[in-house]
């Protein structure tokens, strides 16, 4: 089941942002799901869902929001590494 959410933007924050309401849309989703999986709310899965777009493509937009790809920390990484010996 999906829901159709409604968010009213003024016409001044799309010109200034030069977006359609359609692109507005597309980004206003992507934002979300990059925030959420930063927090670890959602899985890259279901972010990459929630955004529209293929895995691959999510793991690419999430420079644009400075977002690592990994939820791991480099220590939590390095950790990893070193019980596996």
């Amino acid at each position: 089941m999906t829901h159709t959410l409604l968010i009213e933007i003024d016409d001044e924050i799309l010109v200034a942002l030069q977006k359609s309401p359609e692109e507005m849309t597309a980004e206003i989703r992507l934002a979300a799901a990059a925030k959420w999986y930063e927090l670890g709310a959602i899985s890259q899965e279901k972010a990459a869902q929630m955004a529209g777009l293929t895995r691959t493509a999510f793991i690419e937009a999430l420079r644009r929001f400075d977002v690592s790809p990994f939820q791991e920390t480099a220590d939590e990484i390095l950790q990893a590494v070193r019980d596996l010996r």
